[in-house]
């Protein structure tokens, strides 16, 4: 049996080639946009699982523990108190302040997400026209974009609540004062809240690769696309099982791969701030604050210079990983090739 994840390799590097070069200015600073909203190499990575990490316990599952010294009901409740007082003690305006800011940080993340989300479309549009252009792309997308954002979202509230609900669980003991801390509970919830967020890690990552070009292909919603492509993935499993452990190994590649190449392009960059900042530093002491303005530049200059180095690094990376994406989904079913003149350009 032919594994598309395989043969798939060399096809997406030839069709990442053909889009990227020959080197065009507009057309890569418009990729930097795009990519930049994507989040990065992380961005198309479905492997990205939110779960708990930690170390061994060193106590063997069992009956529930008493509670250690210094934990317990009475702490429990002592440690409750002091919270409640130092709520008490926080006046109108503090409260004010620390919910506008929380806030405006919620919108701020909600507004980069509805973005990104439409960006998946201007990405694959871009990808299958061979023409980077985002304000025409947005335009007759952005309510495909709207719908996966929703989509996002809930996805990511059920996955949050599972956690949450893990937590409520493992630590309501300890917090209400009503119990001890509880190993049997740990060992319960903790594969749960792995699975769920193993399984919404694996949905939001096939929205993205596959569901994501079959709305564009079709002209459908989130969940209507998901249903014309559930068949193909049911019917090819093994295909994209193998599509799983492929794609898994080229994102830690691709992560390790940025990640060298961002390390050895800060060093470089870091010589020539680093004497700007020194000289600064050195003019502070005789000129004042004119020296600390050099510094703060040196410092400003160096942040925006190493974010555009990673964006340039990943955005053949990232180009990669989703014409491959786009070959697997073509391979497993012709109407959802969406790149078709693109791979046989490439292959001529």
């Amino acid at each position: 049996m032919t594994l598309y994840a395989l043969d798939d390799l060399d096809d997406a590097l030839e069709t990442t080639r053909a889009f990227l070069l020959p080197f065009d200015r507009g057309r890569w600073a418009r990729l930097l946009l795009i990519v930049f909203f994507l989040g990065g190499v992380g961005g198309t990575n479905p492997f990205q699982f939110s779960g708990f990490g930690g170390g061994d316990s060193g106590v063997e599952p069992g009956p529930d523990v008493g509670p250690a010294d210094g934990v317990g009901p009475g702490s429990g409740g002592i440690e409750a108190d002091s919270a409640r007082e130092a709520l008490t003690a926080l006046g109108g305006p503090e409260i004010a302040v620390v919910v506008a800011i929380a806030g405006l940080l919620l919108a701020v993340t909600l507004g980069f997400a509805f973005v990104g989300s439409v960006m998946e479309f201007v990405f694959v549009e871009s990808l299958r026209r061979d023409t980077v252009t985002i304000r025409r792309y947005w335009r007759t997308r952005w309510r495909q974009g709207l719908r996966l954002f929703g989509f996002r979202l809930v996805l990511g509230a059920l996955t949050l609540g599972v956690v949450l609900g893990g937590l409520f669980v493992v630590l309501s003991p300890l917090v209400f004062g009503s119990g001890s801390f509880s190993v049997s509970r740990v060992v319960v919830v903790v594969p749960v809240v792995v699975v769920a967020s193993l399984a919404s890690g694996l949905v939001g990552g096939f929205t993205t690769a596959f569901v994501v070009p079959v709305m564009i292909a079709e002209e459908r919603g989130v969940l209507a696309a998901w249903r014309r492509f559930w068949p193909t993935l049911t019917g090819q499993w093994k295909q994209y099982l193998a599509y799983v452990v492929a794609r898994f190994v080229l994102g830690v590649a691709g992560s390790i791969l940025v990640g060298i190449l961002v390390v050895v392009g800060l060093i470089v960059l870091a010589i020539p701030t680093g004497i700007l900042g020194v000289g600064g530093v050195a003019a502070a002491d005789a000129a004042g604050p004119i020296g600390w303005v050099v510094v703060g530049f040196a410092v400003v200059a160096f942040v925006i210079a190493a974010i555009l180095l990673a964006l340039v690094v990943s955005v053949p990376v990232q180009t990669y990983l989703r014409y491959y994406e786009l070959c697997v989904l073509g391979d497993t079913n012709e109407a959802f090739d969406v790149i078709a003149e693109r791979r046989r350009v490439a292959g001529e």
